[in-house]
């Protein structure tokens, strides 16, 4: 007999939901073949089965586990039909067990036990943990309930109400549904928040006219892809952008740690990508030393395994700056909201051709409107301005790449 057992789930994360089971119990199974699916705050991790033989489900989709909780188990085939009883005798263990975890957590820090990161921002800010109102699980203080907290004490109400609502679920009309949330989305929700509750945040506007880039693109694409494997796109060339204009700005490419700013001589993109589950930013490393080549290949295996559900959490951790296209759905413009704790974010949009005056003339152009989104604490008007005019120009004059100028 073999324990499907939790893995561990990375730093900061200490559980995640059973998401789906791929087989039933009394199913005959194949080593390393996928048997569960667990949801945690950042990222969707695959379980394989230890072993060959007969499967039984110990923990049901939906349950909260722990690192090292027993999912279940995989027995010889010729003793299928033996774990079957165990099954439903198995079933409560795990919910008779469940608040184990809880109490034995709570004297390691006092009344109300801490995560990582809410240990964090007690040490930084000396916030008495004893005065701020857990809404996570078992009355777990948050992060959100942290800086809420520390915004002013009102917004853990305001934090609170999505997770604990005060009044009972509405009744439901006859052509609605009730869905719970996946960890995946509440996450993303509690985020969104957290990033406009702490961040004094404000966007700036530009155009940028994509003709020199289109035609490069057209003109070297088929002899692009046929060298590196890789299509030619846009992102590549925002990226260099990007980073260019972090060099000259480097308040964009920081963030707040309490009193202090970090200002980050690397520079790691992350980059939106919307998938089935829900909205993840999985981080490209080092793109200052990459080629356009380069930048393609890492931006294309990220979306895949983005969509495929393989990201680790080290690949959606660490990123300075964020890039978000909504152009591919066909957004004209919007206000990306910032990926904490990073200070700036920029939205790419739809191109469309639009009437342009060029040396006095009218002409059509394929034309681009770039936002920055963009933490007021520390980044200032003038650095905002500044930092997308040279985006701009570096997408309107590639060769700027090429000459470092």
């Amino acid at each position: 007999m073999a324990d499907i057992l939790t893995p561990v789930l990375g730093e900061s994360v200490a559980e995640a939901t059973v998401g789906r089971w791929t087989r039933k119990s009394g199913d005959t199974v194949k080593k390393d073949e996928v048997l569960v699916e667990l949801e945690t705050d950042k990222v969707a991790l695959e379980v394989a089965s230890p072993a060959d033989g007969v499967l039984t489900i110990l923990v049901a989709e939906g349950e909260t586990v722990t690192p090292g909780t027993v999912l279940g188990s995989v027995g010889a085939a010729g003793a299928a039909a033996a774990p079957q009883p165990a099954v439903a005798a198995a079933q409560p263990a795990p919910a008779a067990a469940a608040p184990a975890p809880a109490a034995a957590a709570a004297p390691a820090s006092g009344d109300k036990p801490l995560s990582p990161a809410v240990t964090r921002i007690v040490a930084e800010t000396g916030l008495d943990p004893n005065k701020v109102d857990g809404t996570g699980k078992d009355g777990r203080i948050t992060k959100g309930d942290a800086l809420a907290a520390l915004s002013g004490g009102t917004g853990t109400q305001v934090a609170a109400s999505p997770v604990t609502p005060t009044a009972a679920p509405r009744t439901l009309g006859a052509r609605e549904e009730r869905v719970k949330m996946t960890r995946l989305r509440q996450t993303i929700a509690r985020r969104l928040k957290e990033s406009q509750n702490v961040a004094a945040q404000l966007t700036t506007f530009n155009e940028v006219d994509m003709s020199t880039i289109m035609n490069l693109r057209n003109a070297y694409k088929d002899a692009f892809e046929k060298r590196h494997g890789v299509k030619l796109g846009f992102m590549s060339f925002f990226a260099k952008a990007v980073v260019a204009a972090l060099k000259d700005i480097p308040a964009v490419n920081a963030e707040i740690d309490g009193t202090d700013i970090i200002y980050k001589n690397h520079y790691d993109l992350g980059v939106a990508v919307g998938t089935e589950k829900g909205l993840v930013v999985p981080v490209l490393r080092d793109v200052d030393t990459l080629s356009l080549a380069g930048i393609e290949k890492g931006i294309s295996a990220l979306g895949k395994q983005a969509r495929d559900g393989t990201l680790s959490l080290d690949q959606l951790q660490g990123g300075t700056f964020t890039i978000t296209n909504g152009g591919i759905y066909g957004s004209l413009m919007s206000t990306p909201i910032l990926n904490m704790p990073q200070v700036g974010i920029l939205g790419m949009h739809a191109i469309k051709d639009r009437p342009m005056v060029v040396n006095g003339q009218v002409v059509v152009r394929p034309m681009m409107y770039l936002a920055l989104s963009y933490d007021h604490r520390i980044v200032d008007g003038k650095e905002a301005v500044t930092f997308l005019v040279r985006v701009k120009e570096g997408l309107e004059d590639p060769q700027r790449f090429v000459l470092d100028v």
